[in-house]
């Protein structure tokens, strides 16, 4: 099991920068956007109307991805301090359920997301002229990394290198 620990670390460590990569540049797309929308309104007096659905659809996308990276890189939510405190055996429960919640979490934002994405998907968005399921894309890929991501944080748990830190911060080189 360690073996495809070691084999898998490098594929979620690329899915992970490319995530943040996507969801970087969605930002500043999303930045870009309402700086237009504002320009026409306030100088062209003439609103862009796209612009608002497409901020949303680009939200979605940099708000998801971003959190599948924060599940990976350990920058969600948690109880650390109960962590801390509790005795080894129960740590390492612990540690195994959340990981098992994560992954469950993850399979049913991706299920739920594809079964949205698809129910929707002959329906056009008025405003910026594509399918409505590619609202719900973002959901479905966001839950795949998060569980992914998770069953990485799983096996290392189940073969004992879950306390090893994963990069946070990296240099443009390594993007």
């Amino acid at each position: 099991m360690h073996a495809l620990v070691v084999r898998m670390r490098p594929v979620t460590a690329a899915l992970s920068r490319l995530s943040l990569l996507i969801a970087g540049a969605g930002l500043v797309a999303m930045t870009v956007l309402v700086f237009w929308s504002i320009f026409g309104r306030y100088v062209l007096n003439d609103t862009p109307t796209w612009t608002e659905p497409a901020v949303l659809l680009l939200m979605s996308w940099f708000i998801l991805l971003g959190s599948a990276t924060g599940v990976r890189e350990r920058g969600h939510i948690g109880f650390e301090i109960g962590l801390a405190a509790s005795p080894p055996p129960l740590r390492f429960l612990l540690k195994i359920v959340t990981e098992i919640l994560l992954i469950g979490f993850g399979l049913a934002m991706f299920g739920y997301g594809a079964q949205l994405a698809a129910g929707t998907w002959s329906a056009m968005t008025p405003m910026i002229g594509i399918s409505q399921g590619w609202d719900y894309v973002p959901i479905a890929a966001g839950g795949a990394l998060i569980a992914l991501f998770s069953l990485e944080r799983l096996l290392m748990v189940l073969v004992g290198t879950d306390e090893m830190a994963l990069p946070i911060a990296r240099g443009p080189e390594e993007i």
